[in-house]
């Protein structure tokens, strides 16, 4: 069952980051983890939109703008921001809401405000004709 596609339609998910996906020197995370976090987002739009999952078809901007680490919490936010017969337009942004704090303690962690922008894209999926 599918809903009246709207541009501007916004999904969210949160997402703690595991120390086992942890791949660098100061417990850094690679970009892709954000990248595979942006599929599953976009999974929910189309589910929302169009009562289907959808297949990403591309990106068209990536920027990796500040780092992501094991014991984060990430904010993922999808935006559709273009409606095609088929395909959407959707803007992506990661944000580190939570980090951890091991100069405190080895479980302290923080919210932090304002939350740090990681990553943004933008990407295509596309849809079942209807």
């Amino acid at each position: 069952m599918s809903r009246e596609v709207s541009i501007g339609t916004i999904v969210t998910h949160r997402k703690y980051v595991p120390y086992s996906h942890a791949h660098y020197a100061g417990n850094l995370v690679d970009g892709a983890y954000a990248l595979a976090a942006f599929g599953d987002v976009a999974t929910e739009v189309c589910i929302q939109l169009d009562g289907d999952e959808g297949l990403f078809a591309s990106y068209s901007d990536v920027q990796f703008k500040a780092p992501m680490r094991a014991g984060d919490v990430l904010e993922i936010v999808a935006t559709v921001t273009r409606m095609g017969n088929r395909s959407r337009t959707i803007d992506f942004e990661a944000r580190v809401v939570c980090r951890g704090r091991p100069d405190l303690s080895e479980s302290a962690a923080e919210v932090l405000d304002p939350p740090i922008v990681a990553v943004t894209a933008t990407g295509t999926v596309v849809v079942p004709a209807k």
